[in-house]
């Protein structure tokens, strides 16, 4: 009867150390839900900072500006299709060439959204 009771605990012992092991081992992601709204200037200053080390200039506030906006886009509905311009695929050959870097060229309009801005609820 023990021997029975035995390879019950071994194959109980087992699955439970592997289950200690992958909880230990296993890697949690934060997700932008979990970010304070104060983290964002922090995350902005180190982004910021790590461009610069890569010998990229980037000013904090332009990256706040960029991850509010990246949340407030992740807090949209999902849009019915992806719009031509933002499709990947081969460039147009009727496209008009862009300007060498060192003339300024015509400034650019951002796109407009089809409906207009609406966050949407938190996630439950």
């Amino acid at each position: 009867m023990t021997a029975e009771f035995d390879w019950w605990l071994l194959i109980v012992g087992l699955v439970a150390g592997a289950g200690l092991v992958w909880l230990i081992l296993a890697e949690w992601p934060r997700r932008d839900e979990e970010l304070e709204d104060a983290e964002i200037g922090l995350e902005a200053g180190w982004i910021a900072a790590q461009l610069l080390a890569a010998g990229r200039e980037l000013e904090p506030e332009t990256a706040e500006a960029v991850l509010r906006q990246h949340r407030a886009y992740l807090r949209l509905p999902p849009p019915d299709e992806v719009p031509f311009s933002l499709a990947p695929g081969p460039p147009d050959p009727q496209a008009p060439a862009s300007p060498p870097a060192d003339e300024p060229g015509p400034a650019a309009e951002p796109p407009m959204p089809d409906r207009p801005f609406a966050p949407r609820p938190p996630r439950s």
